[in-house]
């Protein structure tokens, strides 16, 4: 072990001192961020369920939404797109209403029906919060970049209960084929201390129980690559056609707030008269049914659809949870054709098809080890690493760069 001078000892414990207080201030602030957000997600959901005619309020709602982030939100439209950018290349501090801007938001989607997630939202409120500290500490750009990226693994980690997979989402979302280490620390630190906040403050996040795994044969294997590569087709099918049909609404649609007045126009006519309830929220009885029980392909491609509509037409949310339910219960009906227990399945495209739209397998397979447990690592690492192999460029955010190609092909 090589020995330290005096002089970087002190260097060292300067270092860890700086980004230990640094990491836990913005762990706080996004702990707190995200619990106020899943108690407020919780009552909306609540709500809405016990009040179905609120879905014929979707379409005002999304115009109020659309309005509001038109007149004061302009700024911040470009969400998770904006904080990569920024990392990448410092400019100005992220304004600290995108954080009351997506909580509203997302909220208001949610509580009239509309299929979006969380994700996005927690880690635009930690990192638009932590980017605060910048003013406070007069942060160099270096110094930023790191904090907004501990701000990304805490709002991760705390909305999802995922402190690993937190950390290493926020190191791993940015660049394709590279891994920022420099703010390993920070984002570790972060991710496990907002984590606990959130708990403090009484989140209770969902248990998913999947029973005992199979041991580990060539078949499963083969299975979970066979698997894997449909996860990556999904997650490059839903990135595409949510990135086209935003862009041919922005085509012909100039008034922004019109767009989602349509989607949800078209989104609230199909829930009403169809009973396709099962479709909008964030759908988690059904992620659990998925672990439980056989299911039909129609909920794979019913969550798809309305997830597509809902984010091209512009509701504000996430992408991530609506991956998690078309992966688990793609996961479910590909089962049988793969002869594979269907939880294990299930779980694994959880994961996968996430890992593949979002281009970080290393962070959806810990995930899966700390949603399901650590006897899942095998299985989704292949299906992981194979679904990100066959999801191409881009995925769901438009803002992440290629350090190094995924294969010897074009990109």
């Amino acid at each position: 072990m090589p020995h330290l001078e005096p002089s970087s000892k002190l260097d060292l414990l300067r270092y860890v001192a700086k980004w230990s207080a640094l990491a836990m201030g913005v762990a706080v602030l996004a702990g707190s961020a995200s619990a106020l957000f899943l108690f407020a997600l919780d009552w909306a959901t609540q709500t809405r369920e016990a009040n179905r005619w609120l879905m014929a309020g979707l379409p005002v709602a999304g115009f109020l939404v659309g309005w509001v982030y038109l007149k004061f939100g302009q700024q911040v439209e470009a969400g998770n797109n904006l904080l990569i950018d920024e990392i990448h290349d410092p400019r100005k501090v992220v304004p600290l209403r995108m954080a009351p801007l997506v909580l509203g938001g997302t909220v208001v989607s949610h509580l009239f029906g509309a299929s979006v997630g969380r994700e996005g939202t927690a880690v635009q409120m930690g990192g638009a919060l932590a980017d605060q500290l910048t003013h406070v500490f007069k942060l160099n750009s270096s110094d930023r970049r790191i904090v907004l990226m501990a701000g990304i693994s805490a709002g991760f980690a705390s909305v999802f209960g995922t402190p690993l997979a937190g950390a290493v989402f926020a190191l791993e979302v940015l660049a394709l084929g590279r891994l920022r280490l420099e703010a390993l620390w920070p984002c570790v630190l972060a991710a496990v201390v907002a984590d606990q906040v959130g708990l403090l403050w009484g989140v209770q996040h969902t248990h998913y129980l999947v029973g005992a795994m199979p041991s580990i044969t060539a078949w499963l294997l083969a299975a979970m690559v066979l698997a894997g590569a449909m996860f990556g087709l999904t997650g490059k099918l839903f990135a595409n056609c949510t990135h086209a049909l935003s862009a041919w609404l922005a085509k012909r649609i100039s008034y922004a707030p019109l767009r989602p007045l349509l989607g949800g126009t078209v989104i609230a006519a199909l829930v009403w008269w169809g009973s396709f309830d099962r479709y909008v929220g964030l759908g988690i009885p059904v992620m659990v049914e998925a672990l439980t029980q056989p299911l039909p392909l129609s909920d794979f491609l019913g969550k798809l659809v309305f997830t597509i509509a809902s984010l091209g037409a512009g509701f504000k949310g996430g992408e991530v949870t609506p991956l998690f339910y078309m992966g688990a219960t793609l996961g479910n009906a590909l089962a049988p054709w793969l002869d594979v227990p269907f939880a294990l399945l299930a779980a694994v495209g959880f994961v996968a098809v996430f890992a593949g739209a979002a281009n970080t397998p290393i962070a959806a397979t810990l995930m899966a080890m700390e949603l399901f447990g650590v006897e899942i690592g095998v299985f989704a690492a292949v299906a992981c690493v194979m679904s990100y192999v066959c999801s191409g460029y881009p995925g769901i955010y438009r803002a992440q760069r290629v350090a190094h190609p995924k294969s010897d092909g074009p990109t």
